[in-house]
This record gives C-alpha cells, structure tokens and sequence, in this order.
C-alpha cells in the first residue's frame, strides 16, 4: 500500500478556489441566519422558499417547484409533508393530467407569508447593507446564471 498523501498545499488550494465548497460554505452560514430569523414562526429558510415558490395566481405542479427549487421530486415531496401537515399547503390533482398533482397554498399558508415576509426583508437588506446592494444583485446574478448554467 502507498504511503502517498495529497499535499496539504493542495488542500489549503481547495479550501480557497472550489467553488463547490465556497457555496455550500455560504450556503450553510445564509441558512443558518434565516433559519433563526424564522424560528419564532416555526419555520425553515427552506420551508419559507418552498411555501414563496407556491404563491402564484395558479397553484403550480409539482415538477414546476422542484425545477424552481432545484429539488428533485422525492425530496420535494418530502419537503412539503411538514407544511401539509400544517396546513399551510395542499396538493390536489391536476384537472388536466390527473398523474400530476398541483400545490396550492391553504389560507393558513398565506398568512404565514405574510408574517414571514417583513422578517424576511429584515434579514435580506441586513446582509444587502454588509455586501453593498451592487454587489449582492450581482451575487445573485451570478448564483443564477451558475444553476442555469449547471
């Protein structure tokens, strides 16, 4: 067996230069903050993101959330079976294509949305303030453009 090491250079290289890393670094550190910020409404960053994405004039079907998301279908399902139970969100048929089913977001869940929002705005122009708004447009920007582009 080798006694071969990747150099500790190389990784120190990693730490600065992946943009993987980097990501789920600030990822995690984000999630973090608005998951604390959100607490007092009994709900996730996540959550909040899934029950935003449903907040349309149509409830939307499930394969259009999880594309939004950039979740796939059984962790979407997953994700919504908290909210369901909650009554905050409800999934129905499609009347088009009965195999889809469509979300839709209760009364309750509209309400939740709107006590979470102005949190949400807090914490948003909070870290807009640190970054500089230039800046955290363009972060978002580029954010975008990479999941577009993966």
């Amino acid at each position: 067996m080798s006694k071969a090491h990747v150099p500790f250079e190389t990784t120190l290289f990693l730490r600065d230069a992946c943009l993987c890393l980097n990501v789920q670094q600030a990822a995690r550190a984000l999630a973090r903050r608005f998951d604390d910020a959100l607490r007092p409404l009994e709900l996730t960053n996540g959550q909040f993101s899934l029950l935003m994405s449903l907040n349309r004039a149509e409830p939307p079907r499930l394969g259009d959330v999880a594309q939004l998301l950039a979740m796939d279908r059984t962790t979407l399902t997953a994700a919504l079976k908290p909210l369901q139970r909650r009554g905050l969100a409800a999934a129905k048929p499609d009347p088009q294509d009965k195999r889809s089913r469509r979300i839709a977001l209760t009364a309750a869940g509209h309400q939740l949305l709107l006590r979470a929002l102005p949190i949400w705005k807090r914490h948003h122009a909070r870290l807009e303030k640190h970054l500089g708004a230039p800046n955290a447009r363009r972060l978002a920007e580029e954010l975008q453009f990479l999941t577009r582009l993966l």
